[in-house]
């Protein structure tokens, strides 16, 4: 796994106004993509997603945004390839990780997986055919 983290997604209440927030309050610079429930920044070395949070608990397979251990934040590490995908959550799972959600072809358009780290963090591995985020 490279060092790095490529997304950080928060899961918001109110996605319009925190997308409000983080633009025109704090000047973050939006990266828009056309007709999905979600919000981008592109900041320097990651990006800053916000996303629904009952939406961001059934991307990951959890069948309630409240359930212990989810805060409402993932992190994401892209990667070049859906095999390397794959190879990061084998490594993860090899070093103490709980596998989540097995990678597979997501809704838009990538290949995706997530793990919950030891400390019960939630990792999103994903790679994205249509921006490099590596």
């Amino acid at each position: 796994m490279k060092p790095k983290i490529s997304i950080i997604t928060l899961g918001v209440d109110d996605l319009e106004r925190a997308t409000r927030f983080y633009s025109e309050g704090l000047g973050l610079p939006t990266h828009n993509v056309e007709g999905d429930n979600i919000s981008f920044f592109s900041l320097e070395g990651t990006w800053l997603a916000l996303y629904p949070r009952e939406e961001l608990a059934k991307n990951i397979g959890l069948t309630d945004s409240n359930q212990v251990g989810f805060s409402g934040i993932t992190l994401a590490h892209n990667v070049v390839s859906k095999s390397d995908v794959d190879a990061v959550l084998d490594q993860a799972v090899s070093a103490g990780a709980r596998l989540i959600k097995p990678a597979l072809e997501v809704f838009w358009g990538g290949y995706s997986g997530y793990f919950q780290d030891t400390e019960g963090y939630y990792w999103e591995v994903a790679y994205n055919p249509y921006q490099d985020l590596t």
